[in-house]
């Protein structure tokens, strides 16, 4: 039935449904939030227009010898780089002139990362997302316990930040009630504050509730501290390694809308049980069932 179908740029849009361009892209769509099943490059070069998105987390493989959906993500440096750098320029093309952009990857690539944003985008921030240690630890150097994030904006003087929105408690003012005797008349320093660049969220465990079946999951409060300090209501949020589509799952529940992209087809399936775009997939139930892969044991490090 192809009553309220109607075409753009050559894609078949159906709210409620599977879409397909003419290079076998899937696209799923639910009001304001779009699934891309495909490559990111292709995506954001042929789907995204630019300076049309307000926020990007990117959270791409880190090149560490991971398994996705029993696939491995390793690949010499070079190649790793220069495929970085080929769609963290499509990501700064895609954002608006007062867009922000928060990016991971491994610690060792990093100041690769921030060299060539650094050129393009003024950084803001070099933040560590430190968590709780896993099992398995290093033996002959120190194991990581942190990954770290760049946050960037193309103008410095015109970008979204809320503080109101992200403030955590002050421990000087909150438990120690220290008094700021600069002030007249001296009082208790402030209960609330605005958090530094080291967040300590845990790592999403297998059996936690939020848990989905998937190498490198990002914490839900993560993703909410950032869009909620760096997107309003009603803007757009991009992911280009959707995963788990954690991103996309906090955008909607903050009244945000999302873009996602994502190249395997079960991590899709993911996005599509969890934004609530479709309840089946080629017939089959998209129902939750968290199995841990012990094959991605591997630590980030």
């Amino acid at each position: 039935m192809l009553s309220g179908i109607f075409r753009n740029s050559g894609i078949l849009h159906l709210p409620f449904d599977k879409q397909m361009t003419a290079r076998d892209m899937n696209i799923f769509t639910r009001d304001d939030h779009s699934i891309y099943h495909g490559d990111c490059i292709d995506v954001l070069r042929q789907h995204i227009p630019d300076q049309s998105v307000d926020l990007i987390f990117a959270d791409p493989p880190y090149n560490i010898g991971k398994k996705f959906n029993g696939k491995s993500e390793k690949q010499a440096v070079d190649d790793y780089l220069n495929w970085s750098y080929e769609w963290l320029q499509l990501c700064v093309d895609k954002l608006k002139p007062n867009g922000s952009l928060y990016v991971m990857t491994a610690t060792q690539f990093m100041p690769y990362y921030d060299i060539f944003l650094s050129q393009r985008l003024s950084i803001l921030s070099r933040i560590v997302w430190h968590y709780d240690s896993s099992g398995v630890q290093a033996r002959q150097y120190y194991g990581s316990m942190y990954e770290p994030i760049l946050f960037g904006v193309k103008d410095p003087n015109h970008y979204t930040f809320n503080p109101a929105d992200i403030l955590v408690e002050a421990k000087t003012g909150a438990k120690r009630k220290l008094i700021d005797y600069r002030k007249n008349p001296p009082q208790v320093y402030n209960s609330e504050k605005v958090p530094g660049n080291v967040w300590y969220f845990a790592r999403v465990r297998y059996r936690m509730p939020e848990y989905e079946n998937h190498p490198t999951q990002k914490p839900v409060a993560l993703l909410e501290r950032i869009i909620k300090a760096s997107s309003h209501a009603g803007d757009t949020v991009l992911d280009p390694f959707a995963g788990t589509f954690t991103t996309a799952y906090v955008a909607q529940q903050l009244g945000r809308k999302s873009i996602s992209i994502e190249r395997e087809e079960a991590y899709v399936k993911i996005g599509l049980r969890r934004l609530g775009i479709a309840t089946e997939y080629n017939g089959q139930s998209l129902t939750r069932e968290p199995k841990r892969s012990r094959k991605n044991t591997a630590l980030r490090l």
